[in-house]
């Protein structure tokens, strides 16, 4: 029985793609190890949507060499397709794979083994004009959440973004494949799913069904308790999901709605095609329906021609939003972006100080939105163990909650009891066990 690792970067796509090929090695008879096991074969599933993403993407591709120099080393994903010439210079991998078809790495790192056959097989250029939806389908995930990728590739081409040239164009799959997959996941056991992909508010599976229609029959599913919508652009959140939201418990009370700046000069350097204005609106309205939802978003600091001013604009922005939590970024020039050729790059120093800044404002944020649910009751589908006191699980609004370690609640969704907040974690009295009954 050969033995296989894999190395995931980035993304939730890339932890769907990477388990979806892990679900096909092992109905060949492979073993999935864990990714720092000596393997006979390792898969990197890379990420490049910074600098800091491309040089650990490099540094994992070596350290599957280093586990074991006779092995199959396999480099996919978007690294190896927008950084071709590097992959390329690199002696560790066998394989290079873009994004669009990985797939192939099965037939070819089962073909290298068999046959002893230690060639470079390159498979990037022939790649780019890939334009169809490449089906894979994951059904085994690590916590109580399963991904379903629903879409690849952006057609938005913000202007800081490698990411459209790396996974292509929009492509989504087909409407019966998405729900059928659906269907699979809850016969496995799974009472939630996060919808999954590199721009999902633009599904489309023919012309008059959209993610608005793919959401309205995935709460007809008997036995999901929750979809989570994992990213969505904020022109996205009509009045369409805000309906969806208002009159279905089923979709989960947190969406993360990517800002990037809250200047609307530097929204308009970087081709994101709303202002504030139009942002807090369209938040405004979630909230109607939603008004405990919790809201996360990713922003970008540093970004070429950020003055002073238009950083207070943009931290004083996200207090009036009121987002529960954030991801921030410093700037990363992308070769072959527009933003990459800006003038009036900010120089690194004020990068962290600001990327510093804003984390702070958002553990602030963070805690001041768990402190509203202190003594609230909430439902939890509990995931795993925690230390050796404690099982973690996560509400709707993606609270962490920890309860008293109890075994039998493991997969379990459960009512709780909020009780205190401890660092990013609350705690919590079990009320009941809502797949046995009461708890006594």
């Amino acid at each position: 029985m050969y033995k296989i690792g894999f190395i995931t970067l980035g993304c939730k796509v890339n932890i769907y793609e990477s388990n979806a090929l892990a679900d096909e090695f092992k109905k060949l008879g492979y073993e999935v190890v864990s990714n720092d096991s000596v393997a006979d074969a390792y898969i990197i599933n890379t990420c490049s949507v910074t600098n800091q993403a491309d040089a650990k993407s490099r540094k994992m591709i070596r350290h599957a060499r280093s586990l074991n120099k006779d092995a199959v080393v396999c480099a996919m994903g978007c690294f190896t397709q927008s950084h071709h010439e590097q992959a390329l210079e690199m002696d560790e991998p066998d394989i290079l794979i873009g994004n669009g078809n990985k797939r192939m790495a099965i037939e070819l790192i089962d073909s290298m083994l068999k046959n002893n056959n230690r060639h470079r097989e390159d498979h990037i250029l022939k790649e780019r004009s890939q334009k169809d939806y490449e089906m894979l389908e994951a059904t085994e995930f690590e916590t109580t959440r399963a991904f379903l990728k629903i879409e690849d590739g952006c057609s938005n081409f913000c202007s800081y973004c490698i990411i459209p040239y790396a996974r292509g164009p929009v492509r989504s799959k087909d409407k019966e494949r998405v729900l059928e997959e659906l269907k699979n996941i809850v016969d496995l056991g799974y009472e939630e799913v996060v919808l999954s992909g590199i721009h999902i508010g633009a599904y489309s599976s023919g012309p008059e069904y959209h993610l608005k229609d793919l959401i309205k029959d995935m709460i007809e599913v008997n036995r999901l308790s929750r979809v989570r919508i994992s990213s969505i652009e904020i022109n996205e959140v009509n009045d369409t999901i805000c309906s969806l939201m208002a009159s279905s418990n089923k979709i989960a009370d947190h969406i993360h709605i990517p800002l990037q700046a809250g200047s609307d000069k530097i929204l308009k350097l970087m081709n994101r095609h709303y202002d504030t204005a139009k942002f807090l609106d369209r938040v405004n309205k979630l909230r109607e329906v939603r008004p405990n939802i919790s809201l996360t978003t990713d922003v970008i600091v540093g970004f070429p021609g950020e003055t002073d001013q238009d950083f207070e604009d943009c931290y004083n922005f996200i207090k009036k939003v009121g987002f529960s939590e954030l991801h921030v970024f410093p700037y990363s020039p992308r070769e072959g972006t527009p933003a990459a050729s800006m003038k009036n790059q900010v120089d690194g120093n004020v990068k962290k100080e600001r990327v510093k800044r804003l984390i702070e404002l958002s553990k602030e944020l963070w805690h001041d939105y768990c402190m509203k649910f202190i003594g609230s009751t909430q439902e939890v589908i509990v995931e795993t163990k925690y230390k050796d006191d404690y099982i973690v699980g996560h509400a709707s609004n993606y609270l962490h909650v920890l309860l008293p370690y109890d075994p039998t609640l493991l997969r379990h969704k459960v009512l709780v009891r909020i009780d205190s907040m401890e660092g990013e974690y609350m705690h919590a009295t079990l009320i009941k066990d809502l797949d046995k009954g009461l708890k006594f």
